[in-house]
C-alpha cells in the first residue's frame, strides 16, 4: 500500500512504529529507486543526509502488510 506522509517532526517516532511493522517499509525516493526503512542503516542514512533539515515536508512510503500501513496511519492520526 502507497502512503504519503506530511509535516513529519518526531523521526524517532515515525522509526519506532516502522521497525514495530512486521514486513518491509519502504520510502520510494523522488529519483526512483526505493530505501528499506526497517534496516537501521538506512534509518540512519536518511537521518544524515534527506532529512537533515529536521522536519519533513513530505515522503511516500510504500507498505506490503495492510496492518503495517494500520500502524503507520495511527501515527499520523496521533500528530507525527
Amino acid at each position: 500500500m502507497k502512503l504519503k506522509l506530511k509535516n513529519i517532526s518526531n523521526l524517532d517516532k515515525l522509526f519506532h512504529v516502522i521497525n514495530q511493522c512486521d514486513d518491509a517499509v519502504e520510502l520510494n525516493l523522488p529519483e526512483g529507486g526505493s530505501v528499506n526503512l526497517k534496516s537501521k542503516l538506512s534509518q540512519y542514512f536518511s537521518m544524515a543526509t534527506v532529512f537533515s533539515n529536521g522536519d519533513i515536508q513530505e515522503m511516500d512510503l510504500t507498505t506490503h502488510n495492510p496492518k503495517d500501513a494500520e500502524r503507520i496511519f495511527l501515527y499520523m492520526l496521533q500528530g507525527c
